[in-house]
């Protein structure tokens, strides 16, 4: 009944919710289903998530996320409630909350975010950057003079960082995530087979065949959608080499990313770095053979952190589990 503080991974795929002393309690997609043409919302997670693609006129399936940044504050924060809603529905005393954000995010970005959690039921928000609450997640030694790197690929964004004592040396991120490689698919099966895939399937083929580096046994998926040309369904079958050669574009990207995040980093730290190696987290992590092209594109030891799609939320969860030990770690906010 008392106001258990919430850690939030408010991300553009999925959206994970930590309480104090609890653990991981939510874990569901980032997609609502609203009446068209209203705010009413009808359906939020997984349930909305099966409406994609699949609704009459009068509901709207959408996602409220885009580029790991709220695109639809409204629809945003009641999606929001509804989660907070599900997590403790009989919460007398309103919780403090940690909110997860790119390294990038604007202020402007930053309030909306903000003010869509603070009408959701929080007393007060916190803000974290998601590459640190990444490598808090894996298990990473934050506060060692050691330099460690993570790689944090989630649906929206890509971040990149290299933290030493505590605190962040230097980071980048790009709105460059698996969103692009499902639509690199759709793409890639509209022009070679005139066929029109809808998201969910384009996310089942990655998940199916995708891979970003050569397999010992390369496999293939059977693909169902509406032919451009007859407007008929097709079947047509996939191999995960085609695949691969379609997504290149925001994979190497993700790469480019992580090079140019050790090309400025100190000469000190980057010795660590080539000791210690890079770690991934993010549901981008789950890309068959990422870990191998990283590791050939840039030559150091490149790991997947252990349930790597939770990685950020743990992070976060860390921060209200241990606040006095964790505060510094927290973006700066005076905004009550």
């Amino acid at each position: 009944m008392g106001g258990r503080d919430l850690a939030i991974d408010l991300g553009t795929a999925n959206t994970v919710i930590y309480e104090r002393g609890r653990g991981v309690v939510l874990d569901e997609p980032s997609v609502v289903a609203v009446r068209a043409g209203t705010s009413q919302l009808l359906a939020a997670g997984h349930r909305a998530k099966e409406m994609l693609g699949r609704t009459p006129d009068s509901v709207t399936a959408v996602r409220p996320l885009r580029d790991g940044v709220i695109s639809d504050a409204d629809v945003t924060e009641r999606m929001l409630r509804w989660f907070v809603d599900q997590v403790s529905p009989l919460r007398i005393l309103r919780p403090r909350m940690v909110v997860c954000v790119p390294s990038d995010i604007t202020s402007v970005e930053r309030r909306a975010l903000e003010d869509s959690t603070l009408r959701a039921g929080a007393r007060r928000v916190h803000v974290i950057e998601e590459p640190m609450a990444a490598a808090i997640g894996a298990g990473l030694p934050i506060e060692e003079t050691m330099a460690s790197m993570v790689v944090d690929l989630g649906g929206g964004t890509t971040n990149v960082a290299v933290i030493s004592l505590g605190g962040i040396v230097t980071s980048r991120s790009i709105r460059t995530g698996g969103d692009e490689v499902d639509e690199a698919i759709i793409a890639h099966v509209k022009s070679e087979y005139s066929l029109l895939l809808g998201e969910r399937s384009a996310e089942q083929i990655k998940v199916a065949v995708g891979s970003a580096f050569p397999m010992r046994e390369e496999l293939s998926e059977r693909v169902r959608g509406r032919d451009l040309v007859t407007g008929l369904p097709k079947t047509v079958s996939i191999s995960s080499v085609e695949v691969r050669r379609a997504i290149e574009g925001p994979v190497l990207q993700m790469v480019e990313l992580a090079r140019a995040v050790l090309d400025v980093c100190p000469p000190e730290l980057a010795g660590d770095i080539l000791d210690r190696g890079v770690t991934l987290t993010g549901g981008g992590a789950l890309l068959r053979g990422l870990a191998e092209r990283m590791h050939h594109e840039l030559g150091v030891p490149v790991t997947v952190a252990d349930d790597p799609l939770r990685a950020v939320a743990r992070g976060a969860g860390r921060c209200v589990d241990e606040f006095d030990t964790l505060h510094r770690v927290l973006v700066d906010n005076r905004r009550l």
